[in-house]
């Protein structure tokens, strides 16, 4: 029928099977016929066929109803099941020691975490004996030394980690599924995956940029796939969908299940419904009080498929989330999934078939949410079919199905080969012991694997074609490092200049006790000693003994109590900012050693901001005079100190201090020569600025005295 451009596809679900007949015509899909037929037994399990005969008779029903109309059918689109999927979530780490991260580097450790995954995988499945398809997988976080990074290009530590989920689609599917086919003289023309099908028809290309969430809810599953920068980026399924509300309903009704189905389908129209229980009671309920007995299980629908979409999208809510499948139509889920999703409810919305470009359906056909995959079959399994490669690595042919462009180290994984196997072997490290502490000595690290496409050097995230052929061979392993005693100790040897002379330090080293010569190479448990200098008084009292040996520190007694004056003490200057002797040194340092002063009596007392006069400047009769009066007494040994004696180290001196008191008219006769005149007769008048005053008036700073005599 092909030169007809009709289009057979078939979606092979839990409940039910769909056959659609499409017509391609001036870039529009005609829909001819759709035929619907539910399984009489349970065929299919979680999107497996468990018998294969049941599901082929059922096939061969709607083949047949079709060819009565459009004549012999040869060839079929159909999906995986997207709840064939499994998902598996691990962690691998890489020691990283050494090096800055590359982009290849970044691209083997992800494909390490995905070999790591499809090995718990099957072992998880061990009871199944089947190869697992890598159709995706989705970075979680990456790790820098034990803390999340946003990204690990270029940067430095000691460990590298990520975290993964990748997603795989077991072979016995495709095999069961092909099994089926074949007994109605159906051949696979191609095939998809479901939740890509539903995808590429309500999510074209030009809208995967934006991050988006697609769910299918069936009878037995929801199957979720995510769009962002333009790809799908994780697939998930969770085993909870509209069987859930029909249990509910037959919990609550005392209906069994095929009853409780038919209610579940009657309560989409909003209506009340009518239905006879399991004691022969006829009940009318209305479409508020159902709904109101099945919010538990909405309510945990919602949940779990709002938990796998942020596990999907990096526990973050995606932009918008569209609905699909029969489930869909369930009274407030979409609601609820807004609410767990933190998302307006106008973002989470049921799409039915109208959404779909570009179609046209020829018949009068009630074509719900339920039918948007099986026409996304149809659509996508010719449009964008999933390809059956075969790749050689190593000589070894691998057979995958390609869900996305495949690339060379998918191959390699595909292949069986440990992708941390590929890395060379760092080289063997040394441990020694330095002045009784433990060091290692690394090796040098392994080289990367060299990769080759058809005999041509290429990357690991490089495509690959049908018949390609990959060659994968481990990069060389590193060597154990040489380190001679001379390059093991050249931070150690230092040139300084002490007092603006230069001096040279090379420790005198000593391997297992013993002398050795500079170019001896060491050696794995070697235990080497040297007399370390590491500061300014190590050098100075290997190169001057005497010029530290005193202590320095400026220090007297005061009124029985121990003072020390750094500003009389040695100062030591590095580089020319003053340090402690315990600073450390590096070669080229200027160092210098100022000794302390002796200070005098006056120096002691500026130094202390001891106040040691005071002084009032005055005019008397018309001449200046300063009054001064001693506040501060220094004695030593019971000796007044004058301000010109030197005070020394060790002294026990005792401080007077005078209460300070204003200078008085009478303290000016101590300080001038006064003679009475002549001619004066015993009367006179004391004036300050100009007004008598008495020999006890208190003085300021400028005043003009006088004495007048009467002549």
């Amino acid at each position: 029928m092909e030169e007809n451009n009709f289009i057979f596809a078939l979606d092979i679900g839990t409940r039910s099977i769909v056959g659609i007949l499409l017509e391609e015509k001036d870039s529009h899909h005609i829909v001819k016929k759709v035929i619907l037929k539910e399984h009489k037994e349970r065929a299919m399990l979680d999107g497996q066929i468990h018998d294969v005969i049941s599901v082929a008779n059922l096939i061969q029903q709607v083949k047949e109803e079709l060819e009565t109309s459009y004549g012999p059918l040869q060839q079929v689109y159909v999906a995986a099941a997207g709840r064939s999927l499994k998902t598996e979530r691990t962690t691998v780490s890489m020691n990283i020691e050494g090096r800055r991260l590359k982009r290849e580097d970044i691209l083997h450790l992800e494909l390490m975490a995905v070999q790591k995954a499809e090995e718990q995988i099957i072992e998880k499945y061990r009871n199944v004996k089947t190869n697992y398809f890598c159709v995706g997988y989705s970075v979680l976080y990456y790790y820098l030394d034990g803390e999340i990074i946003g990204n690990l290009l270029d940067q430095t530590g000691s460990e590298a980690k990520i975290e993964i989920i990748a997603t795989f689609l077991p072979k016995i599917v495709i095999d069961s599924l092909t099994a089926a086919l074949n007994r109605c003289g159906l051949e696979i023309a191609a095939l998809t995956l479901e939740p890509i099908a539903a995808i590429d028809v309500l999510i074209p290309q030009t809208m995967r940029r934006l991050n988006v969430g697609l769910v299918d809810i069936g009878a037995g599953t929801s199957d979720i796939a995510i769009t962002d920068e333009g790809t799908i980026i994780n697939y998930g399924m969770v085993p909870v969908a509209g069987d859930e509300m029909t249990e509910a309903i037959s919990d609550q009704f005392l209906l069994d299940f095929p009853l409780a189905e038919q209610a579940k389908r009657q309560l989409v129209k909003g209506d009340p419904v009518t239905f006879t229980d399991i004691l022969g009671f006829e009940q009318t309920v209305e479409y508020e009080e159902m709904v109101e007995k099945m919010l538990p299980a909405i309510d945990h629908v919602a949940e779990q498929i709002s938990n796998e979409i942020l596990q999907l999208n990096s526990f973050k809510s995606p932009k918008a989330v569209m609905l699909v499948g029969g489930g869909s139509l369930t009274p407030l889920l979409s609601e609820r999934l807004a609410d767990r999703l933190q998302l307006p409810k106008n973002r989470v919305a049921v799409r039915d078939v109208k959404a779909i470009g570009n179609l046209v359906i020829e018949e009068e056909m009630n074509l719900g949410p339920e039918f948007v995959t099986p026409l996304g079959i149809a659509i996508t399994a010719k449009k964008n079919p999933i390809r059956y490669k075969t790749v050689f690595v190593n000589n070894i042919p691998i057979r995958t199905f390609e869900f996305k462009p495949l690339t060379v180290g998918e191959c390699i994984v595909q292949a069986g080969i440990k992708i941390s196997q590929l890395y060379g072997k760092p080289g063997l490290a040394k441990i020694i012991t330095v002045n009784g502490k433990a060091r290692t000595i690394s090796g040098t690290l392994g080289m990367p694997p060299i990769l080759k496409k058809n005999g041509i050097v290429c990357s690991i995230d490089d495509s690959v074609e049908d018949g390609d052929r990959i060659i994968a061979q481990k990069g060389k392993d590193g060597q154990s490092t040489a380190v001679t005693i001379e390059e093991f100790i050249k931070n150690e040897k230092l040139t300084v200049t002490i007092n603006g002379q230069s001096y040279f330090y090379e420790p005198n080293v000593k391997v297992n006790g013993q002398s050795v010569a500079p170019n001896y190479e060491i050696k794995d448990r070697d235990q080497i000693e040297w007399e370390e200098k590491k500061t300014i008084a190590d050098l100075i009292t290997h190169f001057h003994p005497k010029l530290l040996k005193s202590n320095g520190t400026f220090v007297i007694t005061v009124n029985g109590k121990r003072e020390e004056i750094p500003a009389f003490s040695r100062k030591i200057l590095k580089n020319g900012m003053e340090v402690s002797p315990n600073d450390p040194v590096t070669s080229g340092d200027d160092i210098q050693i100022i000794n302390g002063e002796r200070p005098t009596v006056e120096q002691l007392i500026e130094q202390k901001g001891w106040m040691a006069e005071e002084t009032l400047p005055i005019t008397f009769n018309g001449q200046p005079v300063n009054l001064t009066k001693k506040l501060t007494k220094i004695y030593r040994d019971g000796k007044e100190l004058s301000s010109d004696e030197i005070v020394s180290p060790g002294d026990q001196i005792t401080i007077e201090r005078e209460k300070f008191s204003p200078f008085i008219f009478q303290d000016v006769f101590r300080f001038v020569d006064f003679q009475i005149p002549k001619e004066a007769s015993g009367k006179y008048k004391m004036l300050r600025n100009g007004k008598e005053a008495t020999f006890f008036d208190p003085l300021e700073a400028g005043d003009q005295l006088e004495i007048k005599w009467e002549t």
